[in-house]
């Protein structure tokens, strides 16, 4: 396992702490100033204020029920692989950290709501033209899109052989053997 680097831990925690911040101020002030479900103009139809609680995950994805607590469960196993994937960043790593802390932020955040209330996570950032709209989302979710786009391009190039040879050869330190 390779030792997290105080770089390292920097990014994580200054991103985490920042998007979680923004993403608790925001749904804060979406409750309390928003009217339920009435759109409120910020860029014409195109970017609007419109306060809905989603019981369920992603796209409306609900499971019944249970829905509450199989999803506070999947965040905690996801939790825990990012975890993982963060412990074993190599030093200077901050593609994969910034990564890492954006889903995580952004998971904590969704967590908060569905922990704080049943009646699901805050959203309130709606975008769309007329009747074509992308569900409605929040900044935890904008930092978990963003972050897994970007995780995923970072973990494809670790196994991309090209990458890794450039990599190799750029700190001079073999594939694999990096501190």
């Amino acid at each position: 396992m390779t030792r997290r680097s105080n770089r390292n831990a920097s990014l994580f925690w200054g991103v985490m702490v920042g998007v979680l911040v923004l993403d608790i101020a925001t749904k804060w002030l979406a409750v309390r100033e928003l009217p339920f479900r009435v759109p409120q103009p910020l860029v014409g139809e195109l970017i609007q204020f419109t306060l809905i609680y989603n019981p369920g995950a992603a796209f409306g994805l609900h499971l019944g029920p249970y829905s509450r607590w199989i999803f506070m469960a999947l965040t905690f196993g996801a939790l825990f692989v990012l975890g993982k994937l963060y412990t074993t960043a190599r030093d200077g790593d901050w593609q994969r950290v910034l990564a890492v802390s954006l889903v995580c932020s952004g998971a904590i955040g969704n967590l908060v709501d569905r922990v704080r209330s049943s009646q699901g996570v805050v959203d309130f950032i709606d975008v769309g033209i007329g009747s074509m709209r992308w569900p409605t989302f929040n900044i935890a979710d904008m930092a978990i899109s963003c972050g897994a786009v970007l995780l995923a391009w970072v973990l494809w190039w670790e196994d991309h052989p090209q990458r890794s040879e450039a990599s190799a050869s750029a700190t001079g330190v073999p594939d694999g053997q990096g501190g």
